[in-house]
């Protein structure tokens, strides 16, 4: 995916804040933030999605494989939460992901009407090829970056979700 963003100068007496926002007369969608994180997650998205395909996964498989691998034993909620789905999809993905045993699902200790998930060997074993696979978009994405880059933007995106989560 690629997107044609404007070239040549911005107009002279608008700064990129101005331009940034919709509701200024200076508005210029490629400088908008916004339009820019949601192009960049749908060509990360996208090149995932055709390398994830070889090996007979997609994004939610991937996002809920990794949660469980890193964070289990993990209620189906707090998946779809941290992996940006809805939750009934994150209950068929990981109905899916069990019967195809790469997840085990149990009750908590704590609360038994609480469902947890946890990785099993075999979902071990697809998480490492699925980090493969990830890892080699990481360096197509970011390969030219400095660490100081790669940490301000972390730092920036964080930024942006705590003012949403304000």
């Amino acid at each position: 995916m690629s997107i044609k963003i404007r070239s040549g100068q911005p107009p002279p007496t608008a700064d990129v804040k101005r331009r940034a926002d919709a509701a200024d007369p200076a508005f210029v969608l490629e400088d908008s933030p916004f339009f820019l994180m949601n192009q960049a997650a749908g060509a990360y998205a996208q090149a995932m999605e055709r390398a994830l395909k070889s090996i007979g996964a997609d994004i939610p498989r991937w996002r809920i494989l990794m949660l469980a691998y890193e964070r289990g034993p993990i209620r189906v909620s707090e998946i779809a939460t941290l992996g940006v789905l809805k939750l009934p999809t994150a209950t068929k993905v990981v109905q899916r992901l069990t019967a195809e045993g790469f997840l085990q699902v149990g009750r908590t200790a704590a609360d038994a009407r609480v469902t947890a998930v946890t990785c099993t060997a075999a979902g071990a074993a697809m998480v490492a090829k699925v980090r493969g696979i990830a890892s080699a978009r990481f360096h197509e994405a970011f390969g030219d970056f400095s660490s100081v880059e790669l940490e301000t933007l972390n730092n920036t995106l964080r930024r942006v979700l705590a003012n949403f989560a304000r």
